[in-house]
């Protein structure tokens, strides 16, 4: 029976202290770090940026795009907001590289700066350009394009116009795009990207004759153009700044 009475004397000790420890161990003290939930700190943090701005990818031009069409970006704490900034250069960019430099500096004047989603916007506003170019479309092109680059686009249309050529175009689509360079020229922020496409593009004269290019030919085309923006800017748009054709 003295074996018995003990060992149910130590039951019950056990299970006191069992309860004790996890009422203890069980409750929050106040002091416990947060369990990490990326959405509810990115939402805090969208709510109250350190510049006052929206926490927004900046979309390439205007033209084709509604005033919401932006993706709010996590914005990492600390350390980890360099990691995160590493990914995003070395996602589009080798280390070390021209474009991944200046990139890096692009990003130390705006933080909100994502080169990732700036070259799939330059992508759109590329095939933007180029049809509206060739439909002679001055105002679609207006807001995507610097003023010099405006003006030489306006002025190869005011020529066809003037001598009643039209232009066959058909959009075959981009097999490459990439940046090739980027920096940081005072406040304003340059990015270049080579495009490789296809298109069918013929030129045809008041008589209805192919002066230029060919309307069933898909033509390889490379250019390499520059885009640009102010980044002490609440504009997020970009615009094309030069342009060049590789041969």
């Amino acid at each position: 029976m003295s074996f018995d009475i003990y060992t149910l004397i130590f039951l019950v000790l056990a299970v006191v202290i069992f309860f004790k420890l996890r009422s203890v161990l069980g409750q929050r003290t106040g002091t416990e770090r947060p369990s990490f939930d990326p959405f509810s700190r990115r939402n805090k943090n969208a709510e109250k940026p350190d510049d006052g701005k929206a926490i927004d990818a900046q979309p390439v031009g205007g033209a084709g795009q509604d005033g919401g069409n932006v993706v709010s970006l996590p914005r990492p704490e600390g350390a980890p907001a360099a990691v995160a900034a590493d990914e995003r250069i070395a996602a589009v960019a080798t280390a070390g590289s021209p474009a991944a430099i200046g990139l890096g500096a692009i990003l130390l004047a705006d933080r909100n700066f994502d080169p990732g989603q700036f070259l799939d916007g330059a992508r759109t506003a590329y095939e933007l350009i180029v049809t509206a170019f060739a439909r002679g479309d001055r105002k679609a092109l207006k807001p995507l394009l610097g003023r010099e680059v405006f003006d030489g686009f306006s002025n190869a249309i005011q020529q066809r116009e003037q001598n009643g050529e039209t232009v066959e175009f058909n959009f075959v689509g981009i097999e490459k795009a990439e940046i090739v360079d980027a920096a940081m020229k005072g406040s304003t922020a340059q990015v270049t990207v080579r495009f490789g496409s296809k298109l069918v593009s013929a030129t045809r004269d008041k008589a209805g004759e192919v002066v230029e290019g060919d309307p069933v030919l898909v033509a390889d085309v490379t250019d390499v153009w520059t885009f640009a923006r102010d980044a002490s800017s609440r504009d997020p748009n970009w615009a094309l700044v030069a342009t060049e054709t590789v041969e």
